[in-house]
């Protein structure tokens, strides 16, 4: 039986890694694509959003103080990126300890060289943690749900974790839900940024911007799918008209163990 040969990554004209979600490779092609552009990625997210990035962070940290029932003692942060959300939620709960971690080892080299408050890094599959289960009371991650290669795995790993009554907070590009708002932010986010990626010489990435949002489900199936990962209480608000969304769910208790 012939044996299939293997692609070569797919990359953008400038060389950039351009990940391709129907590809068995999918999740070491995005790990591949965050390491090679990490010097550049909280530049061109600010750039990219106009800052609102930014006010995303802050107002989803709002939104988790108006939803969560119990207080923060231990925090996960998951694909951390450079640590800007680990480090606004060290800032709010000064009492809690954060770890923030990332499956991208030059990402986490970066965070580490931060300034301000310091949560702790380490490196940490989002899909396969190795923590153990009812560690924290609070996990979160900002533009991460879309490079998850299976999100229900990732959920219920994100449930193992939490205590009963944790909250895991997700926040996430969206599909905005006004027609007149949507088509604004397609013509923006389709066709504006790749131009910002190539200037940036990471056209790859930014084309991969796009294509992940129209591979993630939209908020009634991504509520359906925590509900099935064991989150008793779930919401969804939205910012900036529906652009981003703060998925918002509750631990319920653990599953029962089987005789």
């Amino acid at each position: 039986m012939a044996v299939a040969e293997a692609r070569a990554p797919r990359t953008a004209p400038d060389g950039s890694p351009y990940p391709d979600r129907s590809q068995p490779t999918f999740e070491r092609d995005v790990r591949r694509m965050f390491g090679f552009f990490a010097r550049r990625y909280e530049r061109f997210n600010h750039v990219a959003t106009l800052g609102n990035d930014v006010l995303w962070r802050f107002r989803a940290l709002g939104q988790l103080d108006r939803f969560r029932r119990r207080p923060i003692e231990r925090a996960l942060d998951l694909g951390c990126g450079t640590g800007e959300l680990a480090r606004a939620v060290v800032r709010r709960y000064p009492a809690a300890r954060v770890i923030a971690t990332d499956f991208t080892r030059e990402m986490v080299a970066i965070g580490r060289e931060g300034g301000g408050p310091p949560p702790e890094f380490g490196r940490a599959d989002a899909q396969r943690l190795p923590f153990a289960s009812g560690s924290f009371d609070l996990v979160t991650n900002a533009f991460v749900a879309r490079n998850l290669h299976d999100l229900p795995r990732a959920f219920a790993e994100w449930r193992r974790v939490l205590r009963p009554g944790g909250v895991a907070l997700t926040l996430e590009i969206s599909e905005p839900p006004r027609p007149a708002v949507a088509r604004f932010f397609h013509a923006y986010f389709d066709r504006v940024v790749p131009l910002v990626g190539r200037s940036f010489g990471s056209e790859g990435p930014s084309r991969y911007l796009p294509e992940s949002l129209r591979g993630f489900p939209g908020r009634g199936r991504v509520l359906a799918l925590l509900a099935e990962a064991g989150f008793t209480r779930a919401e969804a608000p939205i910012q900036s008209g529906g652009v981003v969304t703060t998925f918002l769910a509750e631990a319920g208790p653990p599953p029962a163990r089987s005789r």
